[in-house]
C-alpha cells in the first residue's frame, strides 16, 4: 500500500475561523487578495466529506477560498521503490483528473502559467500536478513525455530513497547522481517540465543543480545551516540554485527544528535565511501540508498516527518522524495561516514588494520560464 497525500489530507478536521476577526484581517491585506499566492508543495483534500466523493464539498470550498491560495502544486503518487511503480502512477493520476472534472467550477488544471492568472480571475484554485520520484520512470524515459500528457507539470528527481536517479536525502551513502539520472534531467528538461530537487541527498542535489540548464525548484525544504536535517538544504544548494534562476520553498515541516516541534518563529527563521542566501526573487513557500489546517480529534488523530506507521514501515520517513508527530508547524494552523504568515513577515520588515514574491511571484516566474504562458 503506497502513502496517498489525498488521504493523509482527508484526515484532518479542518476549522472556520471566526468571521469577525477574519473579515477584519482580510479588511487590512489587500494586496494579499489581489496577489497570487502559491503552495508549491501541498495537497488537495476535503476533510469533511467521504473519502470516496469527488466533489469538493461546500465547507471544504469555503474554507479553501478563505486561504487566499491561488495555486496548489500536489503530489501524483506513488513515492518509494514499489513492485508496479507506473501501475500505481496511472490509477493515481486517474483519480486526479477525476477530481478535476467532478470539480469543473473550482478547480483549474494547470499546464501552462497563463492557467494560473485565468484560474484567479474566475476565482478557482489552480491545481499544479507534479510528481515526487522518478521510480515510476526508471529507465523509460518516454514516461516523461506521456506524463506531460496527463498532466504532470514537475517532476521532483528523488525521495528519500536511492532510484535509478540518484540517492535520496536519507540514503547513508550520498552517492548523489547516477548517469540515468543525467540524462533523466535533461529529458525532464527537453519536454519542458520543471525539475525539482526536494528530497534529494546533499550530494544529489548539488550535482542535479550543476546539471540543469534551466531554472529549477526546491519546492519544499528548509535551511540546513538552521537545522542540520538530512530533508534541509545547505546554503551551497540553496545558491547554486538561485543562481540558475530557480527557486527554494520552505516548508511548515518538522524538520525545522531537530526536536521535530518547530514554533512559528522557527518558520520566520527560515524563510528569512534562504532569502539571505538565495535572494529575494528566489525564495518562496511550499508548506507540505495543503490550504486547510490540521486539528487532530481521536478518530482522526487514529488514522495519521496509521499512515505515519506505514511510512516508517516502509522505510521512507525521514529522521525525527514518528508516531505523534504531525507535519504542521501548530502556531500556523489555521485558514488564515498564509495571511499570519506574511503579516508577521511584515512586522518584522519586508515590504510589500518582497511580500508578494515570497508568496507567489517568484514561483510563478519559473512557472512560466519552464512552461510558456
Amino acid at each position: 500500500m503506497q502513502v496517498d497525500r489525498r488521504t493523509l489530507i482527508a484526515t484532518g478536521v479542518a476549522t472556520l475561523v471566526a468571521e469577525p476577526a477574519f473579515a477584519q484581517r482580510r479588511s487590512s491585506s489587500g494586496w494579499y487578495d489581489r496577489a497570487i499566492i502559491i503552495d508549491a508543495l501541498g495537497g488537495m483534500g476535503d476533510p469533511y466529506s467521504p473519502e470516496e466523493q469527488l466533489r469538493l464539498g461546500d465547507r471544504a470550498w469555503k474554507e479553501m477560498v478563505e486561504t487566499g491560495v491561488t495555486v496548489v502544486r500536489d503530489t501524483i503518487m506513488p513515492v518509494g521503490n514499489g513492485t508496479d511503480a507506473w501501475a500505481e502512477y496511472r490509477k493515481d493520476v486517474a483519480l486526479r483528473q477525476n477530481i478535476v472534472n467532478a470539480n469543473p467550477d473550482r478547480l483549474l488544471l494547470v499546464r501552462s502559467a497563463a492557467d494560473i492568472l485565468k484560474a484567479k480571475r474566475e476565482k478557482k484554485m489552480a491545481w499544479v500536478f507534479g510528481t515526487q520520484d522518478t521510480s515510476m520512470v526508471g529507465s523509460d524515459l518516454d514516461r516523461l513525455a506521456e506524463m506531460k500528457k496527463d498532466g504532470v507539470m514537475t517532476v521532483q528527481l528523488t525521495y528519500n530513497l536511492r532510484n535509478l536517479s540518484g540517492d535520496g536525502a536519507i540514503e547513508p551513502d550520498n552517492a548523489g547522481l547516477s548517469k540515468l539520472g543525467r540524462t533523466t534531467i535533461e529529458r525532464i528538461e527537453s519536454e519542458k517540465l520543471l525539475l525539482d530537487l526536494s528530497h534529494g541527498g546533499a550530494r544529489t542535489m548539488a550535482e542535479a543543480a550543476a546539471q540543469a540548464k534551466r531554472p529549477l525548484v526546491i519546492s519544499h525544504t528548509g535551511a540546513r545551516a538552521l537545522a542540520d536535517h538530512p530533508r534541509n538544504t545547505s546554503d551551497e544548494t540553496i545558491k547554486a540554485v538561485a543562481d540558475k534562476g530557480g527557486v527554494v520553498g520552505v516548508y511548515f515541516m518538522p524538520f525545522l527544528t531537530l526536536d521535530s516541534h518547530p514554533k512559528g518563529e522557527d518558520l520566520l527563521r527560515h524563510v528569512e535565511h534562504v532569502a539571505n542566501v538565495a535572494g529575494e526573487d528566489n525564495v518562496g513557500v511550499g508548506t507540505d501540508n495543503g490550504p486547510l489546517p490540521l486539528i487532530l480529534d481521536a478518530a482522526t488523530k487514529k488514522k495519521v498516527d496509521e499512515w505515519q506507521a506505514q511510512r516508517i514501515k516502509l522505510g521512507i520517513a525521514s529522521p525525527g518522524e514518528a508516531v505523534g508527530v504531525y507535519a504542521m508547524v501548530a502556531d500556523y494552523n489555521s485558514v488564515d495561516r498564509y495571511r499570519r504568515f506574511a503579516a508577521d513577515l511584515q512586522k518584522r520588515g519586508w515590504s510589500q514588494t518582497r511580500l508578494e514574491k515570497l508568496m507567489g511571484a517568484n514561483f510563478l516566474r519559473v512557472y512560466r520560464e519552464a512552461w510558456g504562458g
